[in-house]
């Protein structure tokens, strides 16, 4: 699989309109789009995660939980969530995304995006599920994944 992003490159800085807006950042958190090609063709369905393995807490920042997309879809425009396309909770403990937002003066943190293709029409989670039983589902129903990089500080 390959994936890419019309907002920003690859190993690039993420544009300040995917920041969170809150906690002192001023961003508009605006998911980024995504565009992803060559998924195997046992696909049934999508997961998407943003995680920031930088976060100081130890165990890293799930920013960004999405599954359920559908087997049909390549990709997600800015702001999108298609269909029945369910977001978990996250680490600002809530569901949806949650946009970088690092500590004032650190080092830019980095935020991988990752595009799951799953052997499952859906996994059984809600908007209540943690960054860490979506994974543990998604991983467990996982074809084949592909993933990229961004950049923010602040």
């Amino acid at each position: 699989m390959e994936l890419t992003s019309p907002s920003f490159d690859d190993g690039g800085r993420i544009p300040g309109r995917h920041a969170l807006r809150g906690l002192g950042c001023l961003g508009q958190n605006v998911s980024p789009a995504l565009h992803w090609k060559d998924a195997p063709e046992a696909t049934k369905s999508f997961a998407v995660t943003m995680f920031d393995p930088d976060a100081p807490t130890g165990s890293g920042w799930w920013h960004w939980v999405l599954v359920n997309i559908p087997a049909d879809a390549t990709g997600l425009a800015e702001g999108a969530r298609p269909g029945k396309a369910i977001a978990t909770r996250t680490d600002f403990g809530m569901a949806g995304y949650g946009g970088p937002c690092p500590p004032v003066g650190a080092e830019p943190h980095r935020y991988v995006i990752t595009v799951y293709a799953l052997d499952v029409d859906s996994l059984p989670l809600d908007n209540l599920s943690s960054g860490a039983m979506a994974g543990f589902m998604i991983n467990s129903h996982l074809l084949a994944k592909t993933s990229i990089s961004g950049y923010f500080g602040r």
